[in-house]
């Protein structure tokens, strides 16, 4: 991770496919396009990749989201239960659609701790969007159960973790609907897009018209569509569809060499006193796109933080201090700073989190280190780093 890492032939031949024809746009046209329908293409390469049914194509993992719980019958009034730990893309995908987001703390997967979702249903809550960060999984079977034991509506954020499974079954498969993001930094890219898949062929008609301002894309004059129902323009383009048609087929390349990368760097500080690791619900296993360790106590996690930081170990990451993916620092949320009017039962829901305690998740993300697997690193250079990395660990754990 991430895909553009390995860019090649295969990525500019189908980019230069789509200039050679001239038709950038995934619709119409068809008269032009010399038989070239690379977001087509790329939707049943996902479906195939995925084993599911239905997959629509999108502008971005943030597009995914709102489209996948807009397709659902989420909107004003809904709460949708989501973690502490995510992108901010989770509450802005949800607060689009005019629901309420309500965060809950995660356990030591570092997403949805079930018995917090469960102690957070109201008769508001219409769905549960876990997030499967950092390339690996929360306890899906026990979420699952809890939304059907409530009758909610299961959504699976698959942003990052692409290529993990449970259960044999690839992440994002598993709950009523799956949302990926393809931006430039995943380890499929297609620069930026993402997908919503599902196996439920109204919430598929749903999103594929919702994404495309409500066309109904029946016949083949685009003129001439009908609009069931009011949509939004979500639509990737065939520029990017082909840039990830030609990395969603080396999928499995791109696993192996994160694998292989984070087995060394794991194997290497697995031995250290002090440092254990998120844990990996059983029949789970991760797309090793980040190795993800915990140290004894938060004084312990920043020195080893900026022990990292003064030693070149790079795309290493202390989370409770970011601004972007921990509900410690997101100030614009729990002040409702919007550039529209959020609506009086949003802001009231929101300045809750002015006073809310996250403890449980304070003590997981406070210890927790979280490390990008590159694609492009060689053998060697993996095991430089793994050896500066148990030096800096253990320099600071004893100082």
């Amino acid at each position: 991770m991430p895909g553009f890492e390995l860019f090649g032939d295969l990525e500019r031949k189908e980019v230069n496919d789509v200039l050679d024809n001239g038709v950038l746009m995934r619709y119409g046209f068809d008269g032009m396009r010399n038989g070239h329908w690379k977001a087509k293409e790329l939707e049943s390469e996902l479906s195939k990749a995925f084993g599911v049914n239905h997959v629509q194509l999108v502008s971005s993992g943030t597009a995914a989201v709102s489209v996948a719980l807009a397709s659902a019958g989420v909107g004003a009034g809904d709460e949708v239960i989501m973690p502490t730990f995510t992108f901010v893309a989770s509450f802005e995908a949800i607060l689009m659609l005019g629901a309420t987001p309500v965060l809950v703390d995660i356990d030591d997967t570092l997403t949805l701790d079930p018995k917090a979702v469960e102690a957070a249903i109201t008769p508001k809550t219409k769905a549960v969007m876990v997030v499967q960060m950092c390339g690996s999984m929360g306890d899906l079977n026990a979420l699952s159960a809890i939304c059907k034991k409530h009758n909610l509506i299961f959504v699976e954020d698959a942003c990052q973790a692409i290529g993990g499974t449970y259960d044999g079954k690839p992440l994002g498969s598993i709950a009523d609907l799956g949302c990926f993001s393809f931006d430039f930094v995943k380890t499929i890219t297609c620069g930026e897009g993402g997908a919503v898949i599902t196996n439920n062929k109204d919430y598929y008609l749903n999103a594929d018209h919702y994404s495309d301002h409500g066309h109904d894309h029946v016949g083949n004059d685009r003129g001439a569509e009908t609009h069931p129902f009011l949509g939004y323009n979500f639509r990737i383009s065939e520029l990017n569809a082909a840039v990830g048609l030609a990395q969603v087929r080396r999928l499995s390349e791109f696993i192996a060499l994160q694998k292989k990368n984070y087995t060394i760097l794991r194997d290497a500080i697995a031995r250290i006193p002090g440092v254990t690791f998120r844990r990996v619900p059983k029949g789970g296993e991760e797309s090793y796109a980040f190795l993800n360790f915990f140290l004894p106590d938060l004084i312990d996690t920043r020195k080893v933080s900026e022990a990292f930081k003064a030693n070149g170990v790079d795309t290493c990451f202390h989370y409770f201090d970011n601004n972007w993916h921990y509900v410690r620092k997101w100030e614009h949320l729990k002040e409702a700073k919007s550039l529209y009017p959020l609506s009086s039962e949003i802001q009231e829901a929101l300045s809750v989190l002015q006073k809310k305690k996250f403890e449980q998740s304070d003590h997981y993300i406070g210890r927790n280190i979280s490390c990008l697997i590159k694609l492009s690193w060689t053998e060697e250079e993996v095991h430089e780093r793994a050896a500066k990395m148990v030096k800096c660990i253990k320099d600071a754990l004893n100082s």
